[in-house]
């Protein structure tokens, strides 16, 4: 018979911090085991780099390039740890790469009834609206909105220059992240259904 051997509280929260760029935050500490007195001991001692109010990098691990998606995504997580931010609109035409919008903020979409005591940071733009499950996918612990829908609702919404949301549907539907079944998805709104329908008839012609 094999005997499961305890994970320690640092080997709990490396696993947690693993798949988060090295971020966790304090309810995830706590979780694994670290009692809630001792967070600003392991930051004054340099075994975690405090981020923001109640998130935390280990030391060890390096920075990253996904690491900002991660942390504004932790601080979007709610009582019960889970995340409620998910990146879109120019955001996410952003990190697929499918434009040159450069967007100097970051945009996510949140529940209708999100709410924060604290002021909303400055680097985001909150959306307040309900995605499907099928809207998104997640990476490397956070949540960004597939391309499709982020074309979609900045086209609805307009809120950016045409040409930039036709630059990157044309980007998309070149790299295979957007489909000819996804154009003539039934749930798209028609007036947006008809704009990509004729953008693509235009790439084929």
């Amino acid at each position: 018979m094999t005997t499961k051997v305890k994970k320690t509280p640092l080997q709990a929260l490396f696993e947690i911090a693993e798949s988060q760029e090295g971020l966790f935050t304090a309810k995830q500490a706590e979780t694994a085991g670290f009692s809630k007195t001792n967070h600003g001991y392991h930051v004054d001692v340099g075994n975690w780099i405090r981020e923001h109010r109640g998130i935390f990098r280990l030391n060890q691990f390096p920075r990253s390039e996904y690491e900002q998606y991660v942390l504004w995504a932790l601080w979007s997580c709610n009582r019960q740890e889970k995340i409620e931010g998910i990146y879109s609109h120019e955001t996410a035409l952003s990190f697929y790469e499918l434009s040159d919008l450069n967007p100097a903020k970051l945009h996510m979409t949140v529940p209708k009834a999100f709410r924060r005591v604290a002021k909303t940071p400055k680097i985001l733009v909150l959306h307040r609206g309900k995605l499907a499950s099928t809207d998104y996918k997640t990476v490397r612990g956070f949540k960004v909105v597939k391309p499709l829908r982020a074309i979609q609702d900045l086209y609805m919404e307009n809120t950016v220059q045409i040409e930039f949301l036709r630059q990157a549907f044309n980007e998309a539907l070149r790299r295979g992240l957007i489909t000819t079944s996804d154009i003539k998805d039934k749930k798209i709104p028609e007036k947006f259904r008809l704009t990509i329908l004729e953008w693509a008839l235009d790439r084929t012609a």
